[in-house]
């Protein structure tokens, strides 16, 4: 468990849902996540100590995609940086839950600097995430 003094700074990010009770499934369920504060129209989420928040608005209309190594990835986006053993069991506990991907897990930059494991799947209201996982930590920012 990611404590307050243990990543500094944290960040907030606030998302849209259309369906506050598919969020909790999916947020909660799917993806395991800490349920924090909440309202009828907002739930804070722990997203590995940072503060993510699912607040209920009208479903948008889908994002722009741009091409990457590849594939067509929606943005806008978010997501975590995971080790390559989380990636592989967020990716079976998905698989597990009957989860569509947008892109199925693979590996982006083969043999390259920033070679990385990464799936990119929507929650229910239509937003995009990414998790992914480096081959080597230390390029995450590889040019």
């Amino acid at each position: 468990m990611t404590t307050p003094d243990s990543r500094i700074p944290r960040f907030h990010l606030a998302m849209p849902v259309d369906d506050l009770a598919a969020a909790r499934r999916f947020y909660g369920g799917v993806l395991g996540l800490t349920e924090g504060r909440s309202a009828d129209t907002w739930v804070d989420w722990n997203l590995r100590g940072h503060q993510f928040v699912t607040h209920l608005a009208p479903r948008r209309a889908e994002g722009v995609r741009n091409a990457v190594d590849g594939h067509d990835v929606p943005v806008p986006h978010f997501g975590l940086l995971l080790t390559p053993p989380e990636f592989h069991e967020l990716a079976d506990r998905l698989r597990a839950a009957g989860t569509t991907f947008v892109i199925e897990p693979c590996v982006r930059f083969e043999g390259r600097p920033g070679e990385q494991w990464t799936m990119f799947l929507l929650d229910p209201a239509g937003n995009a995430l990414e998790f992914k996982a480096f081959a080597d930590d230390a390029q995450v920012f590889a040019v």
